[in-house]
């Protein structure tokens, strides 16, 4: 006991404690809840056996149940939708800007700062601003595209089953840029200029050097934001919740809020478990291909 004293008094123990407070935290706060999700996947919960623990096993019949809905087909498709074009754009647009933020001009700073302001400002936040914005009657986009002479009639934008997908999307990607922008910044602060410096005296045009220079050495770069993207994208509830509650008609829902419906609107708790448990399988993969991708790299 003694001996146990001396060296927490000495700071030698004190790391392994810090070890301990960290994976009572992750047991805790991720390894239960998930392992209490994927129980309740195969189990007939609902509002009444949720308290009361009385649920008996149902195999496999809750992912069946899922899968057989004639709804699933269509919120997939929206799912990869939103995720694919949402990733997309997010890091085509924070790249372009990464890049054109490397350059000196005067107030680069501040509007650096400004694109930041987005990116801190709570989802529901971002929802409800871009709710407005996509008003049908009084919203400020209608207004611009038909003062352009873009389009002739409002378009319903939240309310419309052939657009209000696209809404969301549009939100997400204004919401997702900045932070794409910090991470390429990052990277393409790390390119030596001498590399650029040299390829030029070669002859190397700009289109060049970005080709053989700045997207080989941005490679760890680019799959950490494209990773992070689909995950995040992935856990993008606010944005729905704050827009179009996944209508009209499902025609803007996505797995996520999907599962928060069967879950606490209609109260087919074991049922919304499938999709959390299909979504937390999907996110481990994107994130294995990335850590194995890189490890790979460094190898090489």
């Amino acid at each position: 006991m003694l001996r146990f004293k001396n060296t927490f008094r000495d700071g030698a123990g004190f790391d392994t404690i810090l070890v301990v407070i960290a994976l009572g935290y992750l047991v805790l706060f991720s390894a239960f809840p998930l392992a209490y999700n994927i129980i309740m996947s195969f189990q007939s919960v609902d509002l009444f056996s949720l308290a009361s623990f009385d649920r008996p096993f149902v195999g496999l019949d809750n992912y069946r149940d899922v899968l057989g809905r004639p709804e699933s087909w269509g919120i997939f498709l929206n799912t990869v939708k939103f995720v694919g074009i949402s990733v997309a754009a997010q890091l085509s647009i924070g790249f372009a800007l990464a890049m054109f933020f490397q350059l000196d001009f005067p107030g680069n700073t501040w509007l650096r700062g400004l694109f930041l302001a987005g990116w801190i400002m709570p989802a529901l936040v971002v929802g409800a601003v871009w709710s407005w914005i996509f008003a049908g009657d009084f919203g400020v986009l209608n207004h611009a595209l038909m003062a352009l002479g873009l389009t002739s009639e409002k378009i319903f934008w939240l309310s419309d089953p052939d657009v209000t997908l696209y809404s969301v999307i549009i939100a997400n990607i204004w919401l997702g840029v900045p932070f794409n922008m910090i991470l390429l910044s990052v990277g393409l602060a790390g390119i030596p200029e001498d590399i650029y410096e040299a390829a030029g005296m070669d002859g190397a045009t700009r289109l060049q050097r970005f080709f053989t220079i700045t997207l080989p050495m941005m490679r760890a770069q680019l799959g950490a934001v494209i990773s992070l993207g689909v995950i995040f994208t992935l856990q993008q509830f606010d944005l729905f919740a704050a827009l179009t509650q996944g209508g009209p008609s499902n025609a803007s829902n996505v797995f996520q809020y999907w599962s928060w419906q069967l879950s606490f609107q209609y109260y087919e708790i074991g049922v919304g478990s499938v999709i959390s448990v299909l979504m937390i399988f999907f996110v481990i993969l994107v994130a294995a291909i990335y850590v194995r991708s890189t490890r790979h790299e460094h190898v090489a």
